[in-house]
């Protein structure tokens, strides 16, 4: 029987994420407990827990890891070469047309194999 092991970063990390997750839960508890307070203070309260929460978890390792991998990704998008509104309406139309065409090229072939098999093989009228 093999055992497993957990390292100490992985509990950590965990007992992060769970004290994160209680946080938010918490919160959306009070938001509601608190029904007979004004809105605004339901709102910080609720609002408020999941800043602390979002906190808790950036400054956890895979927090860190996220919001590294959050910032490559936003850098890569900036890389992106976006086409611009001629492109995108051209694009769009090619779309359609192959979309038209496509569609009445599938009714006719739709009718052609209806009117063979009831037609002419079946017999039907």
């Amino acid at each position: 029987m093999s055992q497993q092991t957990v390292s100490h970063s992985e509990e950590k990390s965990s007992w992060v994420s769970g004290l994160a997750a209680l946080i938010v839960v918490a919160a959306l508890v009070l938001y509601y407990v608190l029904v007979d307070q004004s809105l605004l203070l339901r709102l910080a309260v609720l609002f408020g827990g999941i800043a602390i929460a979002v906190l808790i978890v950036a400054i956890s390792p895979e927090g860190r890891r996220f919001f590294s991998y959050a910032k490559d990704s936003w850098y890569e998008v900036k890389k992106v070469v976006w086409p611009t509104r001629k492109e995108a309406t051209q694009m769009t139309l090619v779309v359609f047309g192959f979309v038209l065409i496509m569609s009445i090229f599938l009714w006719v072939a739709d009718k052609l194999i209806e009117w063979l098999v009831f037609s002419v093989l079946l017999g039907w009228k």
